[in-house]
């Protein structure tokens, strides 16, 4: 089956509709707790040992999580959440074993006009997920696919399933990437292996996805959110102003020279002496025991 097909196959599942949110069971863990909320798309989640992580799940199981309007909404909001709670550090953003997110919807953007996009500023609020505070890692399963890429690529640190698949295949319904892909992906797996896949929407396994540097780790399907959270408690385990300044300076290298990102680290580095986890971390060193951060 040729690559366009499957796309448009992809792509017809996608349609817009209200439905009532589907009970699945939660993931195991063995420390887990069901955050409430009203979210019709969305399950949220604390894991880990100290709660200390917090869990975004996409569901919308019967379009393969396609990202309408009131979905990205609700993950907006659901950021702004858990990066307003001091307790967490990290977050997992995730979705199903079949698919991450199947890319954004069709069905809800078909009837879209130039004038209207411009006057909408059309998913630019998609940059909210890159803006976060606090890291976010997304564990990748199943279909990864335009829209789904984007957002897995606004995420800090991707780790997927040995069966997931990632592609940009909007060259097939006659468009572009519209939130990142065209720039975020360039970025990450260089010119020619970008210009391959936007160009021919072909999709990539997750082993080459980690080959080309896409994603950090593969891990089996059923161990991908675990393995994250596993991730996110390593983060949460140190300083989170610190962290904060590590990811913000890791940032810069994409968006400045050499030179404008050396001095920009440089004044960072020198701000975190004026912190008392700085202190701590260096005292704890020192006097060989663990480190009492307080995010001061």
């Amino acid at each position: 089956m040729s690559v366009s097909r499957v796309s448009q196959i992809l792509f017809s599942r996608v349609s817009y509709a209200a439905r009532k949110p589907q009970q699945f069971a939660a993931p195991v863990f063995r420390y887990y707790s069901y955050q409430t909320g009203n979210y019709e798309f969305l399950k949220l989640e604390t894991a880990g040992e100290k709660k200390n992580v917090g869990i975004v799940t996409l569901n919308r199981p019967k379009v393969l999580n396609a990202l309408c309007d009131q979905l990205m909404n609700e993950i907006i909001r659901a950021l702004k959440h858990f990066n307003s709670d001091s307790s967490i550090a990290a977050i997992v953003l995730t979705g199903s074993e079949k698919a991450f997110a199947a890319g954004a919807d069709i069905k809800e953007m078909k009837d879209n006009s130039y004038a209207s996009n411009l006057k909408l500023n059309f998913i630019a609020d998609w940059n909210v997920v890159a803006k976060s505070r606090k890291p976010i890692i997304a564990a990748v399963n199943g279909y990864a696919l335009g829209g789904g890429n984007e957002l897995a690529m606004m995420c800090d640190i991707i780790y997927a399933g040995d069966k997931a698949k990632f592609s940009q295949p909007e060259i097939a319904i006659g468009t572009i990437p519209g939130a990142g892909g065209t720039q975020r992906l360039t970025r990450v797996i260089g010119k020619s292996k970008a210009m391959e896949m936007i160009l021919t929407g072909n999709m990539i396994s997750a082993e080459e996805a980690e080959k080309s540097g896409l994603v950090s780790k593969v891990f089996p399907a059923d161990k991908v959110v675990e393995e994250a959270v596993k991730l996110g408690e390593k983060i949460a385990s140190h300083s989170q102003l610190i962290v904060a300044i590590a990811k913000e300076a890791v940032n810069a290298a994409y968006e400045t020279t050499l030179q404008q990102g050396l001095l920009f680290e440089k004044r960072l580095f020198h701000s975190t002496f004026s912190l008392a986890d700085r202190k701590e971390g260096m005292a704890a060193f020192l006097e060989k025991r663990s480190p009492r951060y307080t995010n001061q």
